[in-house]
C-alpha cells in the first residue's frame, strides 16, 4: 500500500492509496462486523440496511433544477467542513477508477473513505474500471468522500447523503451500506449522461444470439423486481453485459457503468440461478447482510431475520462469461420491469407514448432494498430509478425522444403475480422460467399479439414455452373466476390513478400523460 498526501483527498492522518483486493480483504478481515464465511469471503452486518433516501439532499440554492429534496449552498460548505476536520484524525482508502470502460465516453472517480468502511472500499474497487492511468496522474471527475461513523444530527437517522452536483463531490455521513458508495458516483453519472444528450437507466443489459444475429436487451427495474436474475438467466447462452446502469445515447447506442455486479442474495438458488450463485460463493466476493450463524460458517440465502436485501459484489470476470459493452449492437428491445400482482401481463409491448408513460410511471412492489418502508408496498418511482437527480419530467421526455428516434421496441414484463399477490388462492405466480421463455421470444420475435381492450397496447395471444394463457392475459383468469366486476375496477382505478401521478410532472410531454388513457 502507498502512502502520503495526495492533493485530490482531503487531509488524513494517514492514507492507503489504491491497495490491491489482497489489502483490502486484509483490512475488512479486522473489522468487528466481519465475519469469514464458508466460501472463503467475508460478509459484513451493518447497520444501515438499505439506502436513505430521506436523507439524501442535492445542494443547491435553486430547488427547482430538482424533484430531490435539497440544502442550501451555505449548508453544504458547513457539512464539508465537519466531515474533513473529522478526517484530519482517521486513517482513510482511496480507490480510483472509472465508471465506463470507452476511453471516449469514461469518467475517472475518487473514492475516499475512513478504513472503517474498508469492505465499502473493496466492493467499491471491484466495480471500477481500471488502466495504467490510475496513479499519481490521475485526476478524479467524480468525487465521494465516506464517512460511516461521523454521525449528522438534525437529519434523519442522523444521516446525510449530500450531493453537489455543481463541484461533482458526494459526502456521505453515518451510512455503512455499500449502496450509498455505488450511487454516489452513478447519481453523477446520470446528470452527465444526459448532459451529452442520452440517459442513465437503472438497467442491466444482455445479448441474445439468434437466427437473425444478436440482440442486446435492457432490461429497466428497480432493485428486487427481477433485473439482476433477468439479466443472468441465459437464453440461447446469451451473455450479459451490465448488471445495473447503462447509459442509452441517441441512435440506441449503449455504454456500460460497472466492471462488477451487485447483486441481492434473499432465495438465491444454485438451481434457479447457478451464474450468480457461483459468483456470490466465490472467494472475491464481498458479502453485506447474508444471515450466517457462525465465523467460518455456511451462509442462509433464505433467511430473513435480519433483512430481505442481502447483497453481494463481485467482478464480472467471476462470472466466467460475460461481453464487453464496447462490442455490442445497438439495443434492439428494452423491457421495463413491474412487480406486479394484479391486471399487469406478463408481457406488454408499448407504443412510443405509452413506452415513456409506463416508463415514468415505474410500477412496482417495494422491495427491502428501499427500505422497510418501501418492502411490500406499491409504489411508483419514474424511470425505476431513484438516483435521477434533475427533474423526472425530462426523463419521461428524453426517453420518448430516444425511444421515438432509435430502431428499438419496449416491452413491459410483470415479474410477480396476477389474479392476486402472493398469498392469495386465487392468484397465479408469474415465475423465472415465464419470464426466461418471454425474453426468449422477444429476441427471436416469436411472440403473437393483439390489442389489449382497457389499455390500449399489444398482449400476447401466444408465447413458445408457455402454455398458461392467464398469466399472457389476466383478464381471461378474472373471467373464469367470474372476477369481472373487479377486473373492471381495477381498470378503471388503474386509469385514474395513473393520470394523477403523472400530472404531477409539470413540462412533460403531454402525449405522455394521454398514453395512459387506454
Amino acid at each position: 500500500m502507498s502512502q502520503g498526501a495526495d492533493p485530490y483527498s482531503p487531509p488524513a492522518r494517514h492514507t492507503w492509496s489504491n491497495p490491491s483486493q489482497e489489502q483490502l480483504r486484509q483490512l475488512t478481515a479486522v473489522m468487528p462486523t466481519a465475519r469469514l464465511t464458508a466460501y472463503d469471503n467475508y460478509n459484513v452486518q451493518t447497520k444501515a440496511l438499505a439506502r436513505s433516501t430521506g436523507s439524501t439532499y442535492i445542494i443547491t440554492d435553486a430547488p427547482e433544477i430538482t424533484s430531490s429534496q435539497t440544502i442550501s449552498t451555505e449548508e453544504g460548505r458547513r457539512v464539508a467542513r465537519l466531515q474533513e476536520e473529522y478526517l484530519q484524525n482517521q486513517d482513510v482508502i482511496v480507490i480510483d477508477g472509472y465508471v465506463n470502460n470507452d476511453p471516449e465516453f469514461r469518467s475517472p472517480v475518487r473514492l475516499v473513505i475512513e478504513e472503517a468502511g474498508a469492505n465499502i472500499a473493496g466492493m467499491q474497487d471491484h466495480l471500477l474500471f481500471k488502466d495504467e492511468q490510475v496513479g499519481e496522474e490521475f485526476r478524479p471527475e467524480f468525487t465521494l468522500i465516506y464517512t460511516p461513523k461521523l454521525t449528522m444530527p438534525g437529519y434523519p437517522d442522523d444521516r446525510l447523503i449530500a450531493v453537489d452536483l455543481q463541484a461533482k463531490i458526494t459526502r456521505v455521513f453515518n451510512s455503512d451500506y455499500f449502496g450509498e458508495s455505488k450511487k454516489g458516483f452513478l447519481r453523477m453519472w446520470n446528470q452527465l449522461v444526459y448532459e451529452r444528450g442520452g440517459l442513465a437507466l437503472h438497467a442491466g443489459c444482455k445479448v441474445i444470439p439468434t437466427d437473425q444475429g444478436e440482440r442486446t436487451l435492457l432490461i429497466v427495474g428497480l432493485s428486487g423486481t427481477g433485473k439482476t436474475t433477468t439479466t443472468f438467466t441465459r437464453q440461447n447462452e446469451s451473455k450479459p453485459v451490465q448488471d445495473d446502469f447503462v447509459a442509452l445515447m441517441p441512435g440506441g447506442k449503449v455504454y456500460g457503468s460497472e466492471n462488477g455486479c451487485f447483486a441481492k442474495t434473499y432465495a438465491l438458488s444454485a438451481e434457479d440461478e447457478p451464474t450468480i450463485h457461483g459468483a456470490v460463493t466465490s472467494r472475491v466476493s464481498y458479502l453485506e447482510n447474508v444471515s450466517q450463524q457462525e465465523v467460518g460458517g455456511p451462509v442462509d440465502f433464505f433467511d430473513e431475520s435480519y433483512t430481505q436485501n442481502g447483497r453481494a459484489v463481485f467482478p464480472m470476470e467471476a462470472l466466467g462469461w460475460s461481453q464487453d459493452a464496447r462490442d455490442i449492437a445497438p439495443v434492439s428491445s428494452l423491457l421495463i420491469l413491474n412487480r406486479n400482482d394484479g391486471i399487469v401481463p406478463a408481457v406488454a409491448r408499448l407504443s412510443v407514448a405509452q413506452a415513456a408513460a409506463y416508463f415514468m410511471l415505474g410500477e412496482t412492489k417495494g422491495t427491502a432494498a428501499g427500505g422497510a418502508a418501501e418492502a411490500g408496498k406499491s409504489l411508483r418511482v419514474p424511470g425505476t430509478n431513484p438516483f435521477f437527480p434533475l427533474l423526472h419530467a425530462q426523463q419521461g421526455n428524453r426517453f420518448r425522444e430516444l425511444h421515438a428516434e432509435g430502431n428499438f421496441e419496449v416491452y413491459l414484463l410483470n415479474t410477480g403475480w396476477v389474479g392476486g399477490g402472493e398469498n392469495d388462492p386465487q392468484s397465479k405466480k408469474i415465475r423465472i422460467p415465464h419470464s426466461s421463455a418471454v425474453v426468449k421470444a422477444i429476441a427471436e420475435g416469436t411472440i403473437s399479439w393483439e390489442r389489449d381492450p382497457d389499455f390500449g397496447y399489444q398482449v400476447a395471444t401466444a408465447v413458445p414455452g408457455i402454455d398458461d394463457g392467464e398469466v399472457l392475459q389476466p383478464r381471461r383468469l378474472y373471467q373464469r373466476q367470474g372476477r369481472t366486476e373487479e377486473h373492471q375496477a381495477i381498470v378503471e382505478r388503474l386509469r385514474r390513478e395513473r393520470s394523477e401521478y403523472l400530472a404531477k410532472y409539470p413540462g412533460l410531454d403531454p402525449e405522455i400523460l394521454k398514453a395512459v388513457a387506454g
